[in-house]
């Protein structure tokens, strides 16, 4: 969103306590630091409301003005959402760039993202925030294009700019709805051959690319900041009683996440809502962790996934005293939350262990005799099911014991099962 010179920019940190929608200062410093900037100074005040024009008052802007100077920076990042013209006041008065916490996300998603798909969502949301930035911007807007080959009353360069961003977020839509689709068919080939999906959901940072790795052998990129991974990544993983799932490793979240990249990352986050189990990845060691847990679960419902299961999983208990690995259980006997360290590896076979107990719920082992007539049945249950044990009998046949989900033994009417002890 901002032009980023080589040796990084030197930037001073606005932020403000509010009576409502307060956002966290050291989040913001994290933020800054994501996106490539150096913080050297905080501006902080508080008010009861953002004054209309500059969002700071006066003497907070004149402030401002003196910091710029003194520490010679760059830019201005606010740890709170601007208006457009809020946004043209502060840079007219400041002369640098001026950049709110919704932009300063877009720009960290714009150099995160890697995958064709990705960086469309990432170039959507963009032009989505810059659309609503072209309202009187400068003069050369406003001026009239007339002449030869242009007649009539004209057309403002801003309507110009309007309507060429207009028509590119139409073809980033159309791009994005195929790349949609074939997700939308890995998700129902998925769900054609009963594997589950898992999803990772959670704060950022919270360690989920950490933990997919450990429990698949990927080799993702992770780090100890923000918004290190955007681009969703899907792999196989063998749970404890040999059940298949698939793991998706998604976008992390924040709070107020920029409306946009909702919009934007919609398709991707669908891995979530059409998940048959989150988890919940949480810092056990944050000190704000039940906002974060409180903050997912308002993203969770705004993308139509708050009614999906969750496995919290307290993670980095490496860092805490006195926690050791766990699970913990309802009344029910059903696993509700892991405790475990992915950086080290503890109690991630608890986890195993956790998502076993959650699939096998269901699962039955049978045992039956099928003819040698009863190939196609046969077939069908190397399909449905996972086979313990299998001989041939002396009349061309098979006898099989078998692991299989309930709801598929009536769709094998044909074949008498009996029950293993």
């Amino acid at each position: 969103m901002f032009d980023r010179p080589e040796s990084g920019e030197r930037a001073i940190l606005v932020h403000l306590t509010l009576r409502a929608g307060q956002e966290d200062l050291s989040e913001l410093k994290e933020l800054a630091k994501s996106a490539g900037t150096e913080p050297i100074h905080v501006i902080t005040g508080s008010r009861r409301s953002p004054e209309s024009r500059y969002f700071i008052s006066t003497g907070k802007l004149d402030e401002l003005k003196t910091a710029l100077q003194t520490y010679n920076a760059d830019i201005v990042l606010f740890n709170h959402a601007l208006s457009p013209s809020q946004e043209r006041n502060l840079e007219e008065a400041l002369e640098v760039r001026v950049v709110d916490r919704n932009g300063l996300i877009l720009d960290i998603f714009a150099q995160r993202a890697q995958t064709f798909e990705g960086k469309l969502q990432v170039e959507l949301a963009q032009l989505r925030h810059l659309s609503t930035r072209l309202i009187r911007g400068w003069t050369h807007l406003e001026r009239q294009k007339g002449g030869i080959g242009m007649r009539g009353p004209g057309e403002t360069q801003l309507e110009t700019d309007r309507r060429l961003i207009s028509v590119r977020i139409k073809l980033i839509q159309r791009r994005l709805e195929k790349v949609s689709k074939q997700r939308h068919q890995g998700r129902r080939k998925r769900k054609k051959a009963e594997v589950p999906t898992v999803s990772l959901v959670g704060y950022t940072n919270a360690g989920k690319s950490t933990l997919f790795n450990k429990l698949t052998g990927a080799n993702i990129y992770t780090a100890n900041q923000l918004f290190a991974t955007l681009d969703p990544t899907l792999r196989n993983c063998e749970v404890e009683n040999g059940a298949n799932i698939v793991l998706a490793d998604t976008v992390g979240f924040i709070r107020h996440l920029p409306h946009e990249l909702v919009a934007a990352f919609r398709s991707t986050l669908q891995e979530a809502s059409e998940a048959d189990l989150l988890l919940h990845v949480i810092d056990a060691n944050a000190e704000d962790r039940d906002d974060t847990i409180f903050q997912v679960n308002e993203v969770l419902g705004d993308i139509d996934a708050g009614k999906i299961p969750q496995l919290q999983v307290f993670n980095k208990i490496d860092l805490l005293e006195n926690i050791k690995p766990h699970i913990d259980y309802d009344e029910n006997g059903k696993p509700v939350r892991v405790w475990l360290s992915a950086q080290t590896g503890a109690g991630t076979q608890l986890l195993h262990q956790a998502l076993a107990e959650l699939f096998a719920s269901t699962k039955v082992k049978r045992r039956c005799h099928l003819s040698a007539n009863q190939g196609d049945i046969r077939a069908k249950l190397f399909d449905f099911a996972k086979i313990i044990d299998e001989k041939s009998n002396d009349y061309g046949g098979w006898d099989l014991a078998i692991e299989i989900d309930k709801k598929h033994l009536g769709l094998l009417k044909s074949v008498e099962f009996e029950e293993i002890i």
